[in-house]
């Protein structure tokens, strides 16, 4: 494959974007041009009776004022400029201060370097030419003027580096003029990042919900499955141990322990249904389904819940696993002989407080199962935290927000 086989699509792309980048130049600086040019013009085309100090002010202000009252008509033909000759969409508002920036400062400095970068071009297309023209004049000027075959070889490099200028200066106008309309034109960063946080926040609460409402599907398919098959189970172990007395020893044995296996069976699956959502939670909300918590736990609580308007059910769920896991932990590590759990909601917050009297020493950052709880706590946009001096006591305080 020959040198100009291999060179010769990459100097068509290069010729091709020179041509787009050009006209994307020159069409913005047209647009420039009647935006200012218009107004400039008005003193000497209306007031040719005022004084030259009021055709002065009137050519000072003019230029801004006729801009800033246009701005909707620039901003919507500089976006189609940017979608018609560069294929790029530019939303926002119809009106806004930045755009205004745009068409009085950004807009024209990118057309004045337009305006440079063609008159560099056509300077430099003169310049690296300049042997055509030498021939177009007459021998008797190139017989007087020896040497100028050498100087006319510096032209025409200088030609040429001016030519690779231009083609720079107008590929670097381009991206700058899409750099300032992307940043003026387009919306406000501040709010395109506020919607941002607003539509990551609702597809969170979405999935939260979602996945809250897959584990009421999962509590209520094991509530009304697995769970009265075991019920039914046992109940007929029960049966077949009171009636079936004339079984041997051994045959008896088996069904007394599969019949105490059974009960047992429906214990950890009746656990692991209210660990999962209890009904009691939707029904009479945190109050009665914490009191619950606090009777089934090994060690006496003390229970105070003040929530006179209920939070939204993912928020009190996350409240509910959070006393019920802490409270466990308690009962399991802290060696604790009593706990307190507060909650009380203040505003628009929902403020949980489990406090114990045990040997202190927790620490969420060490992996253990506090990590789970303040994850689940962020889950919802909460704050954790946890004060456990070694030797107690130990004091978990988790705030949730009532609305998501």
């Amino acid at each position: 494959m020959s040198l100009l086989t291999a060179i010769r699509p990459a100097f068509g792309r290069s010729l091709h974007r020179l041509r787009r980048d050009l006209g994307f130049g020159v069409a913005g600086a047209a647009v420039q041009f009647v935006a200012w040019a218009v107004p400039m013009s008005v003193p000497w085309l209306i007031y040719e009776d005022t004084s030259a100090l009021g055709e002065v002010m009137l050519a000072l202000t003019l230029p801004l004022v006729v801009p800033a009252l246009a701005t909707p008509v620039l901003t919507r033909v500089q976006r189609w400029r940017f979608k018609a000759l560069l294929d790029i969409e530019i939303t926002g508002p119809k009106v806004a201060p930045r755009q205004l920036w745009y068409h009085l400062l950004a807009g024209p400095a990118v057309a004045w370097g337009g305006v440079l970068a063609v008159t560099m071009a056509l300077v430099g297309l003169a310049a690296a030419t300049v042997y055509i023209w030498i021939w177009g004049v007459p021998l008797s000027w190139r017989v007087e003027h020896v040497g100028y075959s050498t100087k006319a070889a510096y032209v025409t490099v200088g030609g040429v580096i001016l030519l690779a200028l231009a083609h720079a200066l107008v590929g670097a106008l381009a991206r700058l003029d899409v750099r300032a309309a992307t940043a003026l034109l387009g919306p406000d960063p501040a709010k395109k990042l506020e919607r941002r946080v607003e539509d990551l926040t609702e597809s969170r609460a979405g999935a939260i919900d979602a996945a809250d409402a897959e584990r009421r599907r999962i509590e209520r398919d094991l509530h009304d499955g697995a769970q009265q098959r075991l019920v039914s189970m046992a109940v007929n172990l029960g049966l077949a141990k009171a009636t079936l007395t004339d079984l041997p020893d051994e045959a008896r044995q088996v069904i007394e322990e599969a019949h105490h296996e059974a009960k047992g069976a429906i214990e950890e699956l009746s656990a692991l249904v209210r660990g999962l959502h209890p009904a009691v939670l939707d029904e009479l909300g945190l109050d009665a389904a914490l009191s619950g918590i606090a009777a089934r736990a090994p060690l006496p609580v003390r229970l105070h819940v003040h929530v006179p308007e209920r939070a939204a059910p993912t928020v009190e769920a996350v409240a509910y696993f959070v006393v019920s896991e802490a409270l466990t932990n308690v009962a399991k590590h802290a060696r604790a002989e009593r706990a307190d759990v507060t909650v009380v909601r203040t505003g628009d917050t929902l403020r949980v407080v489990i406090a114990d009297d045990g040997d202190g020493g927790a620490d969420a950052a060490r992996g253990s199962g506090l990590t789970g709880l303040a994850k689940r706590v962020g889950s919802v946009d909460g704050t954790f935290g946890i004060n456990s001096p070694s030797g107690g006591p130990t004091v978990i305080t988790v705030e949730l927000p009532c609305v998501l």
